[in-house]
């Protein structure tokens, strides 16, 4: 069985520990800072095996050397951030697999927010980790990367199987759902979806994991098809990646 912790940290970062209790290794996605990571392991009695990072900025990757100073842990990233993130014993590119104790993570090559950007998919436990590209109910900005590119990535992401669970980095869904309203506000489970969230942030709860089914009926940017979401932005039977394009530039805007 898989085991994952969310720990919050900085004003909404979300850094994950994923255990893998046979094996007992541990690993932790994208260290913002490392104090909080080393308090979870020594809370749990777990050692830390491995880092997995997304991309290079530094609330991803701000814990890395000191977490692997104090763990010694390897450190997994994009070939392309060689020279971006700190640390790095094991350089990743496109549908590289990562054997993590009796679970592989297949690596998918997702540029748009930064080029470098991956993500880390493990089948066998219905988890997807995907840093700042998808997050539930909206997408990274495109920092260094095109609309096309970012579409091209999601899209990668959107034929994953529906139950995967969604574990992105950033506790931002109440506004990102407050967007979606703007594009889609027709849109029945996008209502239900942002009702649901409301209450769990009353409750100081987190909205993160969603699934990527509920991604594929809620959030605009993996629905560029919409006809509602077209026509509200008066791009009726336009090409995807334009409906996406305009989507990206008005949550800028918003």
């Amino acid at each position: 069985m898989l085991e994952v912790l969310q720990i919050p940290v900085l004003k909404d970062n979300y850094i994950y520990l994923i255990h893998d209790r046979r094996s007992g290794e541990t690993a932790a996605v994208d260290p913002a800072e490392a104090n909080p990571v080393l308090e979870a392991l020594a809370a749990n009695g777990w050692k830390l095996t491995h880092i997995l990072n997304t991309h290079h900025h530094g609330d991803h990757v701000g814990g890395n050397l000191e977490l692997k100073r104090r763990t010694g842990c390897r450190i997994v990233a994009s070939e392309r951030d060689l020279k971006r993130i700190p640390g790095i014993d094991l350089a990743v590119g496109d549908e590289a697999v990562v054997t993590f104790g009796r679970f592989e993570a297949r690596v998918l090559d997702v540029p748009g927010h930064t080029r470098g950007h991956i993500a880390y998919w493990l089948a066998g436990a219905n988890a997807l980790f995907c840093g700042d590209t998808l997050f539930a109910l909206g997408c990274g900005r495109l920092f260094e990367g095109t609309p096309e590119e970012m579409w091209r990535s999601l899209e990668k992401l959107r034929v994953l199987p529906p139950e995967t669970k969604v574990y992105c980095a950033h506790e931002y869904t109440q506004s990102n759902a407050g967007f979606a309203l703007t594009v889609e506000p027709e849109n029945a489970a996008l209502k239900e979806r942002m009702a649901q969230i409301v209450e769990l942030r009353r409750q100081g709860k987190p909205t993160v994991p969603s699934t990527l089914k509920e991604e594929l009926a809620t959030n605009p940017f993996l629905r560029p098809e919409s006809e509602e979401i077209q026509a509200n932005l008066g791009m009726t039977n336009a090409d995807p990646v334009d409906v996406f394009a305009e989507t990206r530039r008005r949550k800028d805007l918003f």
